[in-house]
This record gives C-alpha cells, sequence and structure tokens, in this order.
C-alpha cells in the first residue's frame, strides 16, 4: 500500500482539509487502511466512503475512516504517522 495514493484521493474531497493514511495490522489481509482526515466543512464518513469507492482500487479503500480535529504534524510539517499509529 502507497499511503499517499489513498491520501491524494481523499484530498480531492470537496469538504477534505487533511488526509493521512496508516496500516493497521490485520489478521486476514495482513494490513489494512485507515484514514485519518480532518475537515474544512461537515461530512460524515460513509460520504468519504463512498468517494473513495468510486475512485480507489479495493484493496487501497480504508477500511476505517476516522474524522479528527487536527492531523498531527512533525516539528518539519511532515504527517506524524507515529502519533496517528498511536491513537489506532
Amino acid at each position: 500500500m502507497y499511503p499517499r495514493d489513498v491520501e491524494d484521493v481523499l484530498a480531492q474531497h470537496p469538504a477534505v482539509s487533511m488526509a493521512a493514511v496508516v496500516g493497521r495490522p490485520d489478521e486476514r489481509l495482513g494490513e489494512e487502511v485507515v484514514a485519518f482526515v480532518s475537515l474544512r466543512e461537515p461530512c460524515e464518513p460513509a460520504d468519504l466512503e463512498a468517494f473513495a469507492r468510486e475512485r480507489l482500487a479495493p484493496t487501497k479503500r480504508p477500511r476505517d475512516i476516522r474524522i479528527v480535529d487536527e492531523i498531527p504534524l512533525t516539528s518539519v510539517g511532515k504527517l506524524n504517522r507515529k502519533a496517528l499509529r498511536g491513537a489506532l
């Protein structure tokens, strides 16, 4: 999985301000996609799931979309994936 592919698709949704994707261990698949999104306007996770379903292959679709107030960044402005994994 390439997180950037999924993040770019989710960021195209008009309600999404920023998106970050991490992998979560899964017994059957090995790893499943979890997306964290911050919004600029109200939106339901189901709307984002439908948006992703139209644009991503089944293996890249987020199994869980979590809406957060803010995506954590490192001191140099990169996505802090370690903090996101800790929130799983």
